[in-house]
């Protein structure tokens, strides 16, 4: 089937396309009622989009299965699982093997990979979560890494329910964060963090006195 064709069908079927000379659709995707399809966009493989959802501009979807109610905002996503009400994007990369609960927030230049991702949970901007299993209402601040890969042998992290992860912190995995446990801004945190405990792993700031910038010679 061409690709006119499958557009037309799918348009049968409730679905509404802002340009359809710019969307690109193959025809083993199905994508339920009400959903927008925007122009440049790219839908691929086995790919299931529920009802009421935005697929937005230059988005790339390729065997995913996307739940009703989610935003996808000139992002990449790829054999991986979203649920609904979930926010996907700008700028964002999910990588194959990632499940991502309900009502999440993936927002801009955030890549996600081999994660499972829990309900209402939160990383905004700046942040990569790679080979982890995170919990529930979550807070990842800007900047955060897990840090996976030990240059032989990729590790988990694991962060349970209602954790908040300050800006610029680095999990270095493996590696536990509990339950309603804090991470402090700029920490690098190399042990496991009991529940209700807060983390603090940076070196102490020494200001010195009398300093001068060096000149250029």
């Amino acid at each position: 089937m061409n690709r006119k064709k499958i557009i037309k069908k799918l348009k049968t079927q409730g679905v509404i396309f802002q340009d359809e000379s710019n969307a690109y659709i193959d025809e083993t995707v199905v994508i339920g009622e009400g959903t927008i399809v925007e122009p440049n966009v790219r839908i691929r493989g086995n790919t299931v989009i529920g009802k009421n959802c935005v697929v937005g501009f230059c988005s790339d979807i390729v065997d995913c299965v996307i739940a009703d109610n989610v935003n996808i905002k000139h992002s990449v996503l790829t054999e991986s699982t979203i649920g609904s009400g979930t926010t996907v994007g700008p700028f964002c990369y999910v990588r194959p093997k990632c499940v991502v609960g309900e009502n999440v927030k993936l927002g801009d230049f955030v890549e996600i990979k081999n994660a499972n991702i829990g309900d209402g949970t939160k990383l905004s901007h700046l942040t990569y979560v790679g080979d982890a299993d995170v919990g529930k209402k979550i807070n990842f601040g800007c900047g955060t890494v897990v840090v996976n890969y030990d240059g032989k042998n990729k590790h988990r992290t694991v962060i349970e329910d209602g954790a908040f992860i300050g800006c610029n912190t680095n999990l270095v995995a493996p590696v536990k964060v509990g339950e309603n446990a804090f991470t402090a801004a700029g920490s690098t945190i190399t042990e496991d963090v009991p529940a209700e405990n807060l983390a603090i792993a940076r070196a102490r700031q020494v200001n010195k006195s009398g300093w001068e910038r060096p000149k250029k010679i």
